[in-house]
């Protein structure tokens, strides 16, 4: 690929995950950024005042955003991967890369590859293997697939912590799920743990019980953390776990417990779009948080 100054990054995508990168590749000096989010036409979108603040230019299609792009950039939610990457493969031109960062399954990963290198782009699966915000584009990231090892020095120039997992596909989305059923069972275990210990009033026992046992995290600061990820993030985390139980299924392996970290996820996430935690998302506890759904609960039961 040419010199990182005359490239066009078009990103699909210009949520959390796709603002932050647009905000760092344009701030590299790139060419053009460019991006297309299915939520630009709604005048009460956010992120487009951000885009103009960024350097992105953000398109009315996907077709637009992509077209002569040497770099693809998907960041969608987990179960918008196959519908992105079909859009993609409409619109890439022949040897564009296309790196798909979404949280989904190998087999959906596989089934995007086939899609995009049929069109003629070169697809490569990202594994990203961390919260984004704390680490913006340096968050660690694991690359798949045949065009990976080309693709990498790239995205190293560019700002990108990517290192190649595998020359297979699928492989890097599996450690990333396999993971993720641990990340995100253990939100949904403090969600579930954090509730009834607030009912009974024990939760500062419950925690330093954990501290005694795991003394090496500030379990106070963990419980707010996994509370506040699930409150913001409940939906795009509970589309992640389908498809980390889609991954432990395709293993042979009945998905019991990806299965009810996606419930736990997308009823938090129906209680935030019920309006529960309005004006609690970014800076309230754990405490304050439970207690809002404490209540939820007790007025669903009265009636």
């Amino acid at each position: 690929m040419q010199d990182i100054g005359n490239l066009h990054i078009a990103l699909v995508g210009y949520g959390e995950v796709g603002g932050i990168f647009g905000a760092a590749l344009a701030n590299a000096g790139v060419a053009r950024v460019s991006a297309f989010d299915i939520l630009a036409s709604d005048a009460a979108w956010l992120a487009q005042a951000r885009s103009r603040s960024d350097g992105v230019l953000v398109a009315t299609s996907n077709e637009e955003a992509i077209a002569d792009a040497d770099l693809v950039i998907s960041a969608v939610t987990a179960a918008q991967t196959s519908t992105a990457a079909a859009q993609i493969a409409r619109a890439v031109r022949k040897g564009a890369f296309v790196l798909d960062v979404n949280s989904a399954s190998p087999r959906t990963k596989n089934a995007c590859a086939e899609l995009v290198d049929r069109a003629g782009g070169r697809y490569v699966e990202s594994a990203v293997m961390s919260s984004v915000p704390p680490h913006g584009i340096r968050v660690p990231m694991l690359l798949g697939g045949a065009h990976a090892e080309a693709l990498q020095p790239t995205l190293s120039a560019l700002g990108f912590d990517a290192q190649v997992g595998s020359s297979s596909l699928g492989v890097v989305s599996a450690v990333k799920l396999c993971r993720s059923i641990v990340i995100k069972g253990m939100e949904a275990l403090f969600i579930e743990s954090m509730l009834a210990a607030r009912h009974y009033g024990v939760e500062d026992e419950v925690l330093a019980s954990l501290a005694e046992t795991f003394p090496n995290l500030d379990w106070e600061k963990q419980a707010t953390w996994f509370w506040r990820r699930v409150v913001q993030h409940g939906k795009r985390r509970a589309e992640e776990m389908r498809e980390a139980a889609v991954t432990v299924n395709d293993a042979g392996v009945e998905p019991r417990m990806a299965s009810a970290a996606a419930e736990v996820q997308a009823w938090v996430a129906a209680l935030r779009a019920a309006g529960v935690f309005e004006g609690a998302i970014k800076d309230r506890g754990f405490r304050e948080l439970s207690d809002r759904v404490r209540g939820r609960v007790r007025d669903q039961r009265t009636v």
